[in-house]
This record gives structure tokens, C-alpha cells and sequence, in this order.
């Protein structure tokens, strides 16, 4: 495993395109790590193992994984269940990424559980807590989580209407001030003038995905702005 201090004050790249994406593929997330890494990343946030093992091949960067999937009982998708657990630890990321929303979990765990059954079984993994708010962020700091993530910030129903980057990342700014862990900051941070300022207000790394690996997104922004003249 890579040294996840080879992250810090540095930018993470997030590597992802779901099955109804037209970038979906292994090979095809294998290349666009080696891209990003060509670019300067210091590290990549990939989905399913299948995925983490092929960038592992082509960079050797420390990786965050997680696994998407949908549960039909809970708004978690996120890393949500020890099958998703179970599955990341057979390509060894060197971080694990879980939602920490404060719901109760599609196998009827609650967060604190869950995360205590992860640490029995796998004590030297280090997690990081995919969180939406203020409170969920304190609440995984309190847990143990090695890295407090800003991940899901207005994208859940409880931070519906949050925008990271108000008021100079002022939410940003509070979870800082409240927690012991590292911060990880994620979430439409999509632009570099962002990514240096998070970095400047003390985070330990960043993460950037949609705005340089999803090319339908990227074309998209220009076409907006072009369809408005």
C-alpha cells in the first residue's frame, strides 16, 4: 500500500464513470489514473474492485475506493454495507470511502455499527467519512474515521440547499475548526482557484472528479454557457 502521506496538500483525482456512462471501463478508468498522474495527481478515488485493480496496474498512486450501489431500503449507496467492505479490501485501496449519513444503513445498522464492525475485522484499514454536514462530519471525527470527508455536501436530503464553496467554504472552515482528523475536501470543487483555496484553508488533500474525468459534464458547461448568448 502507498503512503497516504504522499496526499497531503496535494490533489486526488477521482476516477469514476457508472455502468450508463459512456467512459465505462476498467481500461478506460486505467488510463484516464495514468492521465491524471501524467497531469501531477498524487493520488485517485476510484469505484468497484474491478476498477482499483486495473489502476493499480498502470499508477502507483495511493487510492481512495469505494463501491456505488443501490439499496432499495436506504438512500445510501456509498460503500454501504460490509459487502462493499469485503470487496475493496480483496484489491487492498489504501483508503476506504463510506457515506456516514446519519440514516440508518440497508442492513439496519446504524453508522456507529457499522463502523465498528469494519474496525473488528479489519483494524489497520483506514476509513474516510463521506459526510454532507457539519454534524455528520463531528460525529465520524468522534468515531475514529482516519479522514473526514466533504463529499456529500448538498447531496442529501439534509444538506439539500448547502453549497460548499459559500461565504470562502465557510462549512468547510467549521468542520476544520471542530475536528481532530484530517479533512479531505470533495464535492463540486471544480475549479483550480478551489482547489488551491481549500488546500490554503488548511485541508489535508483534495478531490476533484467530474471537472477534469467526465467529459459529457465538461462539454456540457461549455454548451450552457454558449446556448445563453
Amino acid at each position: 500500500m502507498n503512503n497516504v502521506q504522499n496526499i497531503k496538500g496535494k490533489l486526488v483525482v477521482s476516477c469514476q464513470a457508472l455502468p450508463d456512462e459512456p467512459l465505462h471501463s476498467s481500461f478506460i478508468m486505467g488510463r484516464m489514473a495514468k492521465a491524471a498522474k501524467m497531469g501531477g495527481a498524487a493520488g485517485i478515488r476510484a469505484n468497484t474492485k474491478e476498477d482499483i485493480a486495473e489502476i493499480k496496474k498502470v499508477v502507483n498512486l495511493p487510492v481512495i475506493g469505494i463501491v456505488k450501489r443501490n439499496y432499495s431500503d436506504s438512500e445510501i449507496y456509498i460503500t454501504a454495507t460490509m459487502k462493499e467492505i469485503d470487496e475493496l479490501m480483496e484489491v487492498k485501496p489504501d483508503i476506504i470511502a463510506l457515506d456516514v449519513s446519519q440514516k440508518l444503513r440497508p442492513n439496519g445498522l446504524t453508522l456507529e455499527e457499522f463502523y465498528s464492525q469494519i474496525r473488528r475485522k479489519y483494524p489497520k484499514q483506514k476509513l474516510m467519512a463521506d459526510s454532507s454536514t457539519l454534524e455528520e462530519a463531528c460525529y465520524a471525527d468522534t468515531l475514529g474515521f482516519d479522514f473526514i470527508g466533504t463529499t456529500m455536501i448538498g447531496y442529501t436530503s439534509q444538506s439539500k440547499g448547502l453549497k460548499v464553496d459559500k461565504d470562502d467554504f465557510a462549512i468547510i472552515k467549521n468542520i476544520l475548526s471542530k475536528v481532530k482528523h484530517p479533512v479531505i475536501a470533495e464535492g463540486n470543487i471544480n475549479t483550480p482557484e478551489k482547489a488551491k483555496r481549500v488546500l490554503e484553508l488548511g485541508c489535508y488533500s483534495v478531490v476533484v472528479g467530474s471537472a477534469i474525468t467526465r467529459p459529457q459534464l465538461i462539454t456540457q458547461n461549455f454548451v450552457e454557457s454558449i446556448n445563453c448568448i
